[in-house]
């Protein structure tokens, strides 16, 4: 990430919110792209050296993408995202959980509520992801898990994906 791009990772335990502020030197067009296209998220969606598989994405309204978090020596961790509310180029509203491979949610483990939100900053995109969770033993749960360090990661390979498709 270039030392001048703007960067916020904030946890307010009152909400039991995640808000993740991230500029990207690319248009809000294509970062949008880049979140919405299983196509260019399996490029991206995962912190080092994990790489991403989509096994189905319905990008649309009441739609939903199943994936996996794939480790170098083939261990997948896998997730469901359930689309609500899509406003093209400036945000959507979903739901995040961790699953099976069959696409059933994992109930032991936290499920989140993501707003992400895709404006112009000059020539740039920011992306605000505000995540809420039911309880803040699940917010406490994720970042324990390493949310801010994984997002960090994953970042910066949106970054590198940016570099090679922004001619």
């Amino acid at each position: 990430m270039k030392p001048n791009l703007q960067f916020d990772f904030i946890t307010d335990k009152e909400n039991n919110t995640l808000t993740i502020r991230r500029e990207f030197l690319a248009s809000r067009a294509l970062v949008w792209d880049c979140y919405t296209k299983s196509e260019l998220l399996d490029r991206w969606f995962a912190p080092a050296p994990l790489t991403t598989k989509t096994k189905s994405m319905d990008f649309r309204e009441g739609g939903h993408w199943h994936y996996a978090m794939v480790e170098p020596n083939g261990t997948e961790y896998w997730g469901y995202t359930e689309y609500f509310k899509i406003s093209p180029i400036d945000f959507y509203t979903s739901s995040d959980a961790f699953s099976n491979e069959a696409g059933e949610i994992n109930t032991d483990l936290p499920r989140a509520e993501w707003l992400v939100n895709f404006t112009d900053k000059d020539e740039n995109a920011l992306v605000e992801t505000i995540v809420t969770y039911k309880s803040l033993s699940d917010l406490e749960q994720v970042i324990q898990m390493g949310m801010e360090q994984g997002m960090i990661a994953t970042m910066e390979k949106l970054d590198q994906l940016l570099l090679t498709i922004n001619k």
